[in-house]
C-alpha cells in the first residue's frame, strides 16, 4: 500500500507512460469504446483502455497495475449495462468523473438463461446506438476540456459521418434480402441491438458470455431455430470457442461464416484494428452470409 501510495503522488506522467505533457487523461473499460473516445479527442487527450486487444470482456479480473490506472484519471468511460462485472472494483480508487456511455439507450433485455431479465450489454453492436456513445463521449469531453470544445464538437460529427455510412450500407444490402434469409444466429447474443434495428430475427447459442456455454438445451434450441428458419449461414464471434455452433452446423447441414468481432479490437495489423473497421467487417461478413442459398 506504501508503494502505490506513493506512487499516485509523484505526478510524474501518464499510466500509459507517456511523458505529462498537460493533457488530461481518459480511461476506458475495453478497446471498442476507447476507439470511440479516440476518435472525438484527437490529440486533445490522452485515452487508454484497461483490456487490450483480443481480451474478453465479461470476466475480466482488474489488476493492481489496472487500479493504479483508474487512481490517476480524470475521466473514467464505462459501458453500463451489466458488461463490466468488475467495474466496482475497477473504480474503487479513483476519484475522477466516471460517464456510462450506455445513457439514453433503450436496452433489450435478455430473454433466457441465467442473465434473463437483465439488460443486454452489446448496445455499441448496432450503428444507430454507436451514435449515442459518441454523443455522450462528446459531451463528456467538453465538461473535462472546454477550452478544446470545439476540436471534439467537430471530431464528432466527421466520426458520426462514418458511422451513419455504415448503418446505410447495412440497411440498403439487408433490404433486399428475401425475409426468408433475415435471420442472424451466433454463438453470443451480442448482436440483439443490431437485428432490432436492422429487423433481423435473431437466434443465439448463450445471451452473455460466461462458463455455460454451449449447452445441450443451448445446442438443441438453436439447431431447432436453423431448421425451422432455413438459416443460409451460422456466425461465432472471435473471443469465444466456436465448438458448439460447429455442431449445430453438422446437425443441421449449414455452413459456418466468416468470425464476427465484438467485445475486442484486434492488434493494429489485425483484421479490425479500428472500431470503424469492426463495424464494416461485421456488416459485410452478415450481409454475405445472408445472402448464400442454405446448403
Amino acid at each position: 500500500m506504501l508503494a502505490l501510495a506513493l506512487v499516485l503522488t509523484t505526478g510524474c506522467g501518464t499510466v500509459s507512460g507517456e511523458p505529462d505533457d498537460g493533457r488530461k487523461h481518459v480511461v476506458t473499460t475495453f478497446t471498442v469504446i476507447a476507439e470511440m473516445a479516440r476518435n472525438v479527442a484527437g490529440d486533445a487527450l490522452v485515452v487508454d483502455s484497461i483490456t487490450k486487444p483480443g481480451v474478453e470482456i465479461h470476466e475480466y479480473e482488474p489488476t493492481p497495475s489496472d487500479m493504479l490506472t483508474a487512481a490517476k484519471a480524470d475521466l473514467v468511460l464505462d459501458n453500463g449495462l451489466g458488461l463490466e462485472r468488475w467495474f466496482e472494483r475497477f473504480v474503487e480508487r479513483s476519484e475522477a468523473e466516471h460517464v456510462t456511455l450506455t445513457r439514453g439507450i433503450d436496452p433489450i433485455p435478455i430473454r433466457n438463461g441465467a442473465y434473463r431479465g437483465a439488460a443486454n450489454p452489446h448496445a455499441w453492436m448496432s450503428p444507430r446506438n454507436a451514435a449515442i456513445y459518441v454523443t455522450n463521449i462528446r459531451d463528456a469531453f467538453i465538461r473535462l476540456d472546454p477550452a478544446h470544445a470545439e476540436v471534439f464538437r467537430a471530431n464528432a460529427e466527421a466520426y458520426l459521418a462514418e458511422i451513419a455510412g455504415i448503418d446505410r450500407y447495412l440497411r440498403e444490402q439487408l433490404a433486399a434480402l428475401p425475409e426468408s434469409r433475415r435471420a442472424l444466429v451466433t454463438c453470443e447474443g451480442a448482436f440483439s441491438y443490431l437485428a432490432r434495428d436492422a429487423r433481423l430475427r435473431e437466434a443465439y447459442l448463450w445471451p452473455v458470455n460466461s462458463t455455460s456455454e454451449g449447452t445441450p438445451q443451448q445446442i438443441k434450441a438453436t439447431t431447432r431455430f436453423v431448421r425451422d428458419h432455413d438459416v443460409p449461414t451460422l456466425f461465432c464471434e472471435s473471443t469465444v470457442n466456436d465448438r458448439a455452433q460447429r455442431q449445430v452446423a453438422r446437425e443441421t447441414g449449414t455452413r459456418l461464416g466468416a468470425k464476427l468481432y465484438v467485445d475486442s479490437l484486434s492488434e493494429p495489423g489485425g483484421p479490425v484494428p479500428t472500431y470503424l473497421d469492426l463495424l464494416r467487417h461485421d456488416a459485410r461478413a452478415i450481409v454475405e452470409g445472408l445472402r448464400r442459398e442454405p446448403a
